[in-house]
């Protein structure tokens, strides 16, 4: 059976003891393999490596010798409790094997968990457990998480009291970076959290988020953009240390204000404009993109691609001598003399 992600979701959370097996598959492994972590850790509970209740084999390894793979459903723990088998990286080499002990499963045999890359909609390994009565067929998109996935990440942290502000800055990291950053940073605020109850501020967080070149690249696109000049100079030397180069800048600062060009732009105005675009903006980043939008005007806007039209064709000239990065700085601090006008 196929599972939408809704449904996913919940049977992640509280798997069935009582079913033959589950297929976890896509394209982003670190996605696939986080879920496939907490499916096995509420199907089998704490302890379940030391008591060897958990076997785990390669998918490589079943074209080469499948029966292992009954032998392993099959076998008699020395521990009560639920048993589990683990295929990772199963292809279609594996399928045989995989589909034999689909069929010859019992009640009472290890349940089966396999995990996949992409896998087309023709795919046997996929179709044995989307055709299967007991089993069943999850996709993992690289769809941002929600804020229900957020919450249980946090949970699990021992993180509870988390104000609106809070969660709208961690939904916007976790849109931002990666499902396994992610989930390290929550690592990291729930060390950094420890043993205080005060509920989880903006300054926590900012405390233990990954500071990258995109991180910069943001800061110094809302610093333009909100006309903040005197912040453009440090926040280059920043972004110099960490090898930013001009073209990189000059196409962040293009995307950012054809956006807020987009916004401003719309026919029912900016909130009927950031409402339309896609991806979606979320939290506190859809309301700053929002208010940026409103404070400069499509006017204004159009005059900012045309300077930053020109600042990128001059980077771009073989008769370009100026230092690529002064030269990049001067337009961004031309914009944001353009953003305080009236």
């Amino acid at each position: 059976m196929k599972l939408s992600p809704r449904e996913a979701d919940s049977y992640f959370a509280k798997p069935d003891p009582g079913k033959t097996g589950l297929l976890i598959y896509g394209a982003d492994a670190m996605r696939v393999s986080l879920k496939r972590q907490q499916v096995l850790a509420a199907l089998l509970g704490p302890g379940a490596e030391e008591e060897m209740r958990l076997t785990r084999l390669p998918g490589a390894d079943l074209r080469k010798d499948p029966a292992q793979l009954l032998d392993a459903i099959k076998a008699v723990g020395f521990f009560p409790g639920q048993r589990a088998v683990f295929v990772e990286g199963a292809n279609e080499t594996a399928t045989p094997a995989i589909t034999s002990a689909l069929q010859d499963w019992q009640p009472g045999d290890a349940q089966l968990v396999v995990t996949a890359g992409q896998l087309k909609a023709t795919s046997k390994l996929r179709k044995a457990f989307e055709g299967h009565r007991n089993a069943y067929a999850v996709g993992i998109y690289d769809d941002p998480p929600s804020r229900a996935e957020i919450e249980r990440i946090l949970a699990e942290g021992g993180i509870r009291d988390v104000p609106g502000d809070s969660m709208s800055a961690l939904t916007d990291i976790a849109n931002d970076i990666g499902p396994g950053d992610f989930s390290r940073m929550i690592d990291k605020l729930a060390l950094y959290k420890h043993g205080d109850t005060s509920p989880l501020t903006l300054e926590d967080i900012d405390a233990v988020a990954p500071q990258s070149t995109e991180a910069a690249l943001d800061d110094m696109l809302n610093v333009v953009a909100e006309a903040r000049s005197a912040e453009i100079g440090p926040l280059m030397r920043r972004l110099q240390a960490q090898g930013t180069n001009a073209v990189t800048l000059c196409i962040g600062a293009t995307r950012h204000f054809r956006t807020l060009y987009t916004i401003a732009s719309a026919p029912g105005g900016p909130a009927q404009g950031i409402g339309q675009l896609r991806p979606p903006l979320y939290g506190k980043r859809r309301d700053r993109m929002l208010r940026q939008a409103q404070n400069w005007g499509a006017d204004r806007l159009q005059t900012a691609l045309t300077i930053l039209t020109d600042t990128d064709l001059q980077l771009r000239s073989a008769g370009q001598t100026a230092p690529a990065l002064a030269l990049m700085e001067r337009a961004l601090i031309r914009l944001s003399m353009l953003g305080r006008s009236r």
